[in-house]
């Protein structure tokens, strides 16, 4: 586990790095940097919305007596999205987008 911890923090700052390159040649400065600082509150505010509605599922099947299992791992899931876009960067944000959008 450790191995391949070390190295996604290794190659994945690399990485993002090589994106904002990319994108601020493409872009310039400043649209770089509020493209990041969007993905961020559009992001948060995602989070924020559906965590509130994966919150209620959570106590609504409390009270039937059910045990919410799949919301538990939804909100886990939330989480990590909630993480991977509120970091800085052009991939995270994709993988962040990815795990919170619904198929």
């Amino acid at each position: 586990m450790f191995p391949i911890l070390l190295l996604l923090f290794i190659f994945v700052p690399i990485i993002e790095i090589a994106l904002f390159i990319q994108v601020g040649g493409f872009l310039g400065l400043w649209p770089t940097i509020a493209l990041v600082l969007i993905t961020a509150v559009v992001g948060a505010s995602l989070v924020r919305s559906q965590g509130l509605a994966t919150l209620t599922s959570v106590q609504n099947r409390l009270q039937q007596g059910e045990l919410p299992a799949q919301q538990i791992v939804e909100g886990v899931m939330l989480a990590v999205a909630g993480v991977l876009l509120l970091t800085p960067g052009f991939m995270t944000d994709c993988m962040g987008m990815t795990i919170l959008l619904p198929a």
